[in-house]
């Protein structure tokens, strides 16, 4: 019997924006592949779509707009009768997973997590106290849900080894509900490397990302108010260009093109403007996942100085794009200083991200074992869920729990429109 899903629909949080966050970029190299395997796919978010989401009105794919506590989605689904179901981030397996198992219970239920929310707002948590994270931190409210939604799930993809072993060793997951699926960068071209400029051509140091992110605003303000003063001591003339999509006023007023630190907002190219630069700075404090700026650097020939933290389930073998920093912001100040006049080091570094991309996020890595990994767990569905009974609790308490609280607000909403 074929087992391969044939009709996929993926539940969005978001509209993917594929140019301002690696959630985006994650998502559409989903999508990508699984219309590369012949699959028919439905795109569908409660989320409004905005002025930047990727167009995704590509072949084997299209779009619906979902709506939130309302059935409409039920006979939706029924309709479709899919396969597959994907839910980016827990929140959409809360909101849609039960109508999901109600009208379609054959069909596979995957969570795709893109990074665990548990252990990023953890390290958020300790940050803001000043202290170092714990393993006590993990186990909030948070991580109930989180925990939950993964149970209720019959695979959920994990982006990070080491999120991997948080699941399995901390949380006693059973891995045969866990995939590991890094970023997949599609390298077969082979010409990737060879439109990298050269460490004479490039100049400057530079950050990006969205800030919508915690773990970007902060790592911004601590660049700027303990990192940058250092560096510039170092290197008086030294300019950082900091990159990103929705800058807030607090990010935007630390404008200052006398101290060399210049706030430039959303990018038409993020590639022009990585390769442009010499050396990227990314302290990143907390945070979880897998760093799409740093997978970028990797891919336009940029070295970066990062934290433990920033370089978290992205290192191969030791090794890394630049330098990894952590004790205290002079630290950080001398690695990027290094790191940006030295060429020998400079140029060890850009060789080392081209062996990590190869090694560890090439898509032909991952592929085939994936695909079929999906089609086994499918054949073996009913033992499968067998095996994750606990799972089956927690979906037969969440459905009657949030069933009727969704057809509560169904119904108050039908109430305020009349």
């Amino acid at each position: 019997m074929d087992t391969m899903p044939k009709k996929l629909l993926i539940i969005g949080l978001v509209w993917p924006e594929s140019n301002s966050s690696a959630a985006g970029s994650r998502m559409m190299q989903l999508v990508r592949l699984f219309l590369d395997h012949g699959m028919q796919i439905v795109f569908g978010s409660a989320a409004q779509q905005g002025e930047f989401s990727d167009w995704l009105e590509l072949p084997g794919l299209t779009t619906r707009q979902l709506q939130l506590n309302d059935s409409s989605f039920d006979d939706f689904v029924t309709a479709y009768n899919p396969d597959m179901v994907l839910f980016d981030r827990f929140v959409s397996e809360e909101q849609f997973g039960w109508r999901v198992a109600a009208q379609c219970p054959d069909a596979l239920r995957v969570l795709d997590t893109e990074d665990l929310h548990c252990l990023r707002l953890a390290r958020q948590h300790a940050v803001k106290q000043q202290r170092m994270f714990t393993e006590d931190d993990l186990f909030s409210d948070t991580a109930k849900r989180e925990i939950s939604a993964i149970l209720r799930c019959d695979l959920s993809l994990i982006i990070s080894e080491y999120e991997m072993k948080i699941l399995t060793e901390v949380f006693k997951i059973d891995p045969a509900l866990l995939f590991y699926l890094p970023f997949l960068q599609d390298l077969r071209k082979g010409d990737l490397f060879k439109t990298w400029p050269a460490y004479e051509q490039r100049s400057g140091f530079m950050f990006i990302g969205n800030f919508y992110h915690e773990p970007n605003k902060d790592a911004v303000r601590y660049l700027k108010e303990q990192v940058w003063p250092q560096i510039r001591v170092k290197m008086p003339e030294a300019v950082i260009s900091i990159y990103g999509a929705y800058v807030p006023a607090m990010i935007q007023q630390m404008h200052q093109p006398d101290s060399g630190f210049l706030i430039m907002g959303r990018v038409a190219s993020a590639e022009a403007a990585i390769k442009s630069a010499k050396v990227m700075l990314a302290p990143l404090r907390f945070g979880a996942g897998l760093k799409g700026k740093l997978l970028e650097a990797m891919l336009y020939g940029t070295p970066t100085v990062t934290t433990s933290v920033g370089a978290e389930g992205m290192q191969h073998e030791c090794l890394w794009n630049g330098l990894v920093a952590d004790d205290n912001p002079e630290q950080i100040a001398n690695a990027a200083v290094q790191l940006y006049n030295d060429t020998l080091l400079w140029t060890a570094a850009q060789s080392q991200g081209a062996f990590i991309l190869a090694a560890k996020f090439d898509r032909a890595l991952y592929e085939s074992r994936f695909i079929n990994h999906i089609s086994l767990v499918i054949s073996g569905i009913k033992k499968h869920r067998r095996n994750n009974f606990i799972g089956s609790v927690l979906s037969y308490n969440a459905f009657l729990a949030t069933k009727y609280l969704s057809r509560w607000i169904e119904e108050k909403n039908k109430s305020n429109y009349q």
